[in-house]
């Protein structure tokens, strides 16, 4: 019912900057949480950052002051601008939204890659 289509990754050095997008299907902001995640081979699905659809944000420890995740609710879409980057952010990072009241409703994007290297 939900279809979400992450972009904007791709290679870049330490210290470099992306913004990855998040098109989304419909109009679900107001009822849906929605996030991004991020996992790297071998290792545990992290979540990096959300945004409440009340509006509320919250971000991991290791990205906070560094990532701004954010809606654009004309063009439905969310968008993850990361800054600093580093090699430890690499890993496929995944658009998320859980309805709000029912959360067994949950939605994924593919995925976009992120490398961050020299």
């Amino acid at each position: 019912q939900v279809q979400l289509v992450e972009s904007g990754g791709g290679l870049v050095q330490p210290g470099g900057s992306l913004k990855l997008s998040c098109a989304t299907s419909r109009n679900i902001f107001s009822i849906y949480n929605m996030g991004w995640y991020r996992q790297a081979p071998g290792k545990q699905r992290e979540l990096v950052a959300f945004v409440h659809a009340g509006g509320r944000t919250n971000y991991a420890d290791s990205v906070k002051d560094r990532f701004t995740i954010s809606r654009d609710f004309a063009k439905a879409a969310l968008y993850l601008q990361m800054s600093s980057l580093k090699p430890e952010d690499t890993a496929v990072y995944y658009c998320n939204a859980v309805h709000l009241l029912t959360p067994s409703s949950e939605y994924w994007g593919q995925g976009t890659q992120v490398t961050v290297s020299s």
